[in-house]
C-alpha cells in the first residue's frame, strides 16, 4: 500500500495533508526518513509520524449500543448518524453499519469495513438470528404469543415463526423475541398484526454477538478475536 494512502486510512489527514507531512520530512519507515508519498508499505513495517509510531488496524469491526434518535446510515445532511458517534481516530474509510435499526430503536449494531462480511450476515439464506427486547402497549396474551410463534401474515409476506419469551414480573408487557428475517419494521409490524403495539424496542443479540450489559448508549468497542471467529463461521 502507498505510504500516503496508509497514513490517510489511519486518520493522519486527507491524502493531500498526508503528502505534505511526508514531503516535510516528518515520516520514517523502519527508522529511515521517507519523502516519497508513493513509497510502498509492506505489512508489519514500523511507520513513525513526528517520532510517534503510527499503527492500528486498517480494517475494523465495532459492536455499538445504538442510542435512540440516531439514524442507521453513513451520512445524512440533517440528522445525526451512527458514524457520527465514532471517534475520529477510530474511523476507517468504508466503515458502515450492517443492517439497520430504526431511529427510535436501540441496541446492538455491528459496524465494519468488511463489505463481504456484512453482505453474508444479511443474506436471507444464512438465517442469522436477531433477538429483541420489546416493551408492549398491552399485555401479551397466549393467543398473541401463539400467532407470533406460528408466523404472521403481513401485507407483503408471511413471517417465519418467531421465538417469544415473556420477561418475568412485567405483567406480560415486556417480551424477548427472536426472528431470522430482517424486514422493514418487522417486529413492530408483527405485533400490530396480533393487535398489540411496540412502545420501545432494543436489539440484544445478532447471531453470536450479544449486547454487553454494561455498555452505555452510544458507546462501542472493537470485536474480540473470539467474536470475529464466530462471525466468520456463521457467515461462510
Amino acid at each position: 500500500m502507498r505510504l500516503d494512502k496508509y497514513l490517510s486510512h489511519l486518520q493522519f489527514g486527507s491524502r493531500k495533508e498526508v503528502k505534505t507531512l511526508i514531503r516535510d520530512k516528518r515520516v520514517r519507515v523502519a527508522g529511515e526518513l521517507v519523502t516519497d508519498p508513493g513509497y510502498n508499505i509492506l505489512p508489519g513495517v514500523a511507520v513513525e509520524v513526528n517520532d510517534a509510531q503510527a499503527d492500528g488496524p486498517l480494517e475494523v469491526d465495532y459492536l455499538m449500543n445504538k442510542p435512540a434518535g440516531v439514524i442507521t446510515a453513513t451520512e445524512d445532511p440533517a440528522q445525526p448518524t451512527v458514524l457520527d458517534l465514532i471517534r475520529p481516530h477510530d474511523y476507517r474509510p468504508g466503515l458502515y453499519p450492517v443492517g439497520r435499526l430504526d431511529k427510535d430503536t436501540t441496541g446492538l449494531l455491528l459496524l465494519t469495513t468488511d463489505g463481504n462480511l456484512g453482505h453474508r450476515l444479511l443474506a436471507p439464506h444464512h438465517h442469522v438470528a436477531k433477538t429483541y427486547t420489546a416493551t408492549l402497549a398491552k399485555a401479551l396474551t397466549d393467543e398473541m404469543k401463539r400467532q407470533l410463534e406460528q408466523g404472521v401474515v403481513l401485507k407483503d409476506f408471511t413471517t417465519a415463526p418467531a421465538e417469544v419469551t415473556v420477561v418475568p414480573a412485567t405483567d406480560n408487557k415486556v417480551i424477548q423475541m427472536t426472528i431470522t428475517e430482517g424486514k422493514y419494521h418487522q417486529i413492530k409490524r408483527m405485533l400490530l398484526a396480533v393487535d398489540n403495539e411496540v412502545v420501545a424496542l432494543t436489539r440484544i443479540a445478532m447471531g453470536p454477538l450479544h449486547l454487553p450489559e454494561n455498555m452505555a448508549a452510544g458507546d462501542y468497542r472493537a470485536l474480540t478475536d473470539e467474536e470475529r471467529a464466530k462471525l466468520a463461521q456463521i457467515a461462510k
